[in-house]
């Protein structure tokens, strides 16, 4: 499976407007089409971790035999304004203390935790830099409490229309750096990266042990193969930098979750393929 790379996909434990995350109702017929369709994990949106009924959902996992290799946080900033830059420091706490929850599931589960939407917007006039210091501050505590916990965090370049700080791996690694936590790295995303890194295999390349995590998803957010992203440089960057984690698609369920999850596992299968063929894209 593209190259012996585990492959996991997004899912949401609770309806959210993050549309590339799907909620599930029917978790035990997806979780069975999933492992029949040759995935190893389920990466979990969580919005709120108390909501989780965690040891029934990990059973669950493990009755498939699926693994849960990261928790997305950014949720709590989609439906709930939650943010680690936020100026009011009310705001901060709460967005601390609910990531403070997603830690405690993550070391269940033996997951990462995810830092990406949850940093936030600024608002009219406000200073980039004071919100990347407030940024700062609060994945500092977060890497001493995760690294208590045995859990690693992974900081997500996301793209100029989503997020105001930190949209390239360069930018990403330079907090990462001043940090000096080595229980934060990067996670790559190919959607953003695709809109903001000037050449995605060297931003790969330069993350080096620093990628703790990738996304895939097609240049339109779809599945792969569905869009016009071709793959094959990325995977032999990942190759080259001795990558031996996740591939976690996450894409747009349409035209429908059942196709999304089916095309990422057929083109999974076939990314080893020198000439890949892609399957025509659904209406």
């Amino acid at each position: 499976m593209a190259g012996a790379f585990p492959l996991a996909f997004v899912l949401s434990w609770q309806p959210s407007r993050f549309e590339a995350a799907a909620a599930v109702a029917a978790w035990e017929q997806t979780l069975e089409r999933l492992r029949a369709l040759g995935y190893q994990g389920v990466e979990l949106a969580v919005r709120d971790p108390t909501a989780v009924p965690a040891r029934a959902l990990r059973a669950l996992f493990a009755r498939y035999g699926l693994e849960v290799p990261a928790l997305g946080t950014g949720q709590a900033w989609v439906e709930e304004g939650l943010s680690l830059t936020h100026p009011d420091p009310a705001v901060r706490a709460a967005a601390l203390h609910r990531l403070e929850g997603h830690l405690e599931l993550a070391a269940e589960w033996g997951a990462l935790v995810i830092i990406g939407l949850i940093r936030g917007r600024l608002g009219p006039g406000e200073d980039p830099g004071g919100a990347r210091a407030r940024l700062a501050e609060g994945l500092d505590r977060l890497a001493r409490q995760a690294a208590a916990r045995g859990v690693r965090l992974a900081l997500e370049p996301l793209n100029r229309y989503e997020v105001d700080l930190l949209h390239t791996v360069e930018e990403a690694l330079a907090l990462i750096q001043e940090l000096g936590h080595e229980g934060i790295g990067i996670l790559f995303d190919t959607f953003h990266a695709n809109i903001e890194e000037a050449s995605m295999e060297a931003a790969l390349l330069r993350a080096g042990p620093r990628l703790f995590h990738v996304h895939l998803a097609d240049s339109n957010r779809r599945a792969p193969g569905w869009g016009h992203l071709d793959f094959r440089p990325l995977l032999a960057a990942l190759r080259a930098i001795g990558y031996r984690g996740w591939l976690s698609a996450e894409v747009l369920p349409v035209p429908s979750l059942e196709a999304a999850m089916t095309q990422f596992a057929r083109w999974a299968r076939s990314a080893v393929d020198p000439v890949p063929r892609p399957s025509p894209a659904p209406s």
